[in-house]
């Protein structure tokens, strides 16, 4: 039987010309069995890293803030004491801040103040205070640190000041100091020109702040020598704060803040319990943090602050501040 030639359509073989073209594809074909005509495949570029959003901020209840702003800010302090027979009085102070922030580091700012006192005895009076000036230059270094220069002035034109005050008026002035928890005395020294430089260094960073500040403000007499002996006071304000957010919204922050005269007022002098040189205050309370516009944000918060000695626990001093701070 002789025999039968290859079916070359079952083998796949077919003949000498395919052999040899199948071995010259085999030879140039790119290593790793990607056929010649498919490009290899290219990596997708890596997507751009997202800028980080800054570390929130716990904004202070009394001590500055460490960052330059646009900012309108009203807050009001509501004192309630007691006089040495019992009877209660209460005081409102409130403060009417504006800045503008001139460039990132730099924002000039304006201070009103307007007091409400209803003393336990006596006539009770409404009056405006010495307004303040100034500036904040603020600056980040290390990261997660926040150092803030301060500038501020007086004008002593006040109510309550002058040779012959009226003693309600007067008095309502006065009243502010405790009410403020003796952190913004430039404000009611009416008859007293007042600058006061200070200095203010933050922690901020994992939604935690921690802040301390020092403040000197030296107070010249330009009017009033018939009721005012002094003719020029120096004082000293500092404090701490730490606030921690627990939500992006709330934050609550706790202060504790220091105020003391460095020269010896002729009232200081005149006391003879030694209590009226110094004052130690704390405050604490929640603050929400609110977005209403593309770069508006309102961050209104609630405080309660006491004395922690004489004079302010003597009197009893119990006070609420409303604090509701819109930055642009």
């Amino acid at each position: 039987m002789g025999l039968r030639p290859m079916d070359t359509h079952a083998t796949g073989w077919r003949g000498p010309r395919a052999l040899y073209a199948t071995l010259l594809v085999a030879a140039f074909a790119p290593p790793g069995g990607t056929r010649a005509e498919e490009p290899p495949a290219v990596a997708p570029a890596a997507a751009p890293a997202a800028t980080a959003s800054p570390a929130p901020y716990s904004l202070p209840w009394q001590l500055r803030p460490v960052v330059a702003g646009t900012v309108l800010r009203v807050d009001s302090a509501i004192a309630l004491y007691e006089d040495q027979a019992g009877n209660n009085g209460e005081t409102v102070a409130t403060m009417i801040l504006g800045s503008y922030k001139v460039t990132p580091e730099l924002a000039p700012f304006v201070r009103l103040g307007v007091v409400g006192n209803s003393p336990p005895t006596g006539g009770g009076a409404v009056v405006l205070v010495n307004p303040a000036l100034g500036a904040t230059y603020a600056l980040k270094f290390a990261q997660d640190f926040r150092l803030a220069l301060f500038l501020g002035l007086t004008i002593p034109v006040g109510m309550g000041g002058g040779d012959a005050p009226d003693p309600a008026k007067a008095a309502a002035a006065r009243s502010g100091i405790l009410a403020r928890s003796a952190m913004d005395n430039a404000m009611f020294a009416v008859n007293d020109f007042t600058v006061f430089p200070g200095v203010g260094l933050a922690y901020v960073a994992h939604g935690l702040t921690v802040q301390a500040e020092v403040t000197l403000l030296q107070l010249t007499r330009v009017r009033g020598s018939a009721a005012q002996p002094d003719s020029s006071k120096t004082n000293f304000t500092t404090g701490l704060h730490v606030g921690y957010f627990f939500l992006p919204v709330l934050s609550l922050g706790a202060e504790l803040r220091y105020q003391r005269w460095l020269s010896t007022p002729r009232a200081v002098a005149a006391d003879a319990t030694g209590t009226t040189r110094d004052n130690l205050t704390m405050a604490v309370g929640p603050r929400l943090h609110m977005r209403v516009g593309k770069s508006t944000w309102i961050r209104p918060g609630i405080a309660y602050a006491q004395g922690l000695d004489y004079p302010m626990t003597k009197q009893d001093y119990r006070i609420i501040q409303v604090d509701v701070p819109v930055s642009f």
